[in-house]
């Protein structure tokens, strides 16, 4: 099997991250689907656990919480009779939780939007931080219990409520956006600054993940066809924001400014992830060879050490 250099699969990530869909990224590169697919899934499985393993006791101190919609395979109102839909098939809601200082995602979970996946989102995010926070996230209710069950007392929580009218007459149409007719904030737990209630950072960055990942445009056929790849698709995507773009107003990617990174990295740092997990993967398996692998060995202490 040709295994792509390090060069190529640079460019094919750093395409992905910036909104290619993967036709695109075999149009401009002359790699096969299969191999960006794969590619991606490598990428996305080495990022899940870098995160998983490195964003930890987090220094924050007000932290948004969030849901973006998306769907894979067919929607949801479909799926009864989409031919062959895979397990997952549907409705697939991205939760991220996102410091509003430093404007990196601490946490994230691709399921459903019930209480049971705010139960898992919330408690992963329990885990991340070092010390009480104040969290603001919007109305769902699934919130409710999920925080209480993860934090109990050591929150200050509030919920920015907004209400929705209808679209202004200018603007009517199937997908023109409702008017906010009101916002109200109300305190849940402990006590949050009210001047801080506010989900405007995570919203924003629903709209960042929209223009950096294809399968979240909507009106196109580069939806995911699968809920894995969806997930290791939005793993890759954080990746890539939390530690290898520049922040247009920090002036420094969101990992320094929270203190989980020393460094700014390079898209040549995530596939120095992935290699280093094929290294360990080859191990394993015995065929791991010293004088193929050597650089490998560099990449991974180059990327670990930080």
């Amino acid at each position: 099997m040709k295994i792509l250099d390090r060069k190529t699969r640079s460019q094919i990530l750093y395409m992905l991250c910036e909104g290619n869909s993967i036709r695109a990224v075999t149009r401009l590169t002359g790699a096969s689907k299969n191999t960006v697919t794969k590619l991606l899934i490598d990428a996305g499985k080495a990022c899940a656990a870098y995160h998983d393993e490195n964003v930890r006791n987090v220094q924050s101190k007000r932290v948004q919480a969030d849901e973006i919609w998306s769907f894979t395979y067919a929607k949801q109102k479909n799926v009864a009779a989409a031919k062959a839909a895979p397990d997952g098939a549907g409705d697939t809601w991205t939760w991220t939780a996102l410091d509003a200082d430093s404007k990196m995602i601490l946490s994230y979970f691709v399921g459903g939007r019930d209480g049971e996946c705010a139960m898992w989102f919330v408690d992963d995010l329990r885990t991340r931080l070092a010390n009480r926070v104040q969290l603001s996230s919007d109305g769902h209710k699934a919130y409710l219990e999920a925080v209480e069950g993860a934090f109990g007392g050591d929150v200050d929580y509030a919920i920015l409520h907004k209400v929705y009218g209808a679209a202004p007459d200018g603007t009517k149409g199937r997908y023109s956006p409702a008017e906010c007719v009101s916002i109200t904030k109300n305190r849940i737990e402990g006590d949050p600054d009210p001047a801080h209630v506010s989900t405007s950072c995570v919203e924003r960055h629903n709209l960042t993940m929209q223009m950096h990942m294809r399968r979240f445009t909507r009106l196109t056929n580069a939806f995911s066809k699968k809920v894995e790849n969806h997930a290791y698709a939005v793993a890759l995507h954080m990746m890539y924001q939390n530690f290898v773009k520049v922040h247009s107003k920090l002036r420094m990617s969101p990992a320094m400014a929270a203190g989980v990174s020393q460094r700014l990295w390079e898209i040549d740092d995530v596939v120095g992830l992935v290699e280093a997990e094929e290294a360990r993967a080859d191990r394993k398996r015995g065929t791991y060879k010293k004088g193929k692998n050597q650089s490998l060995e560099y990449a991974t202490q180059r990327v670990l050490k930080n």
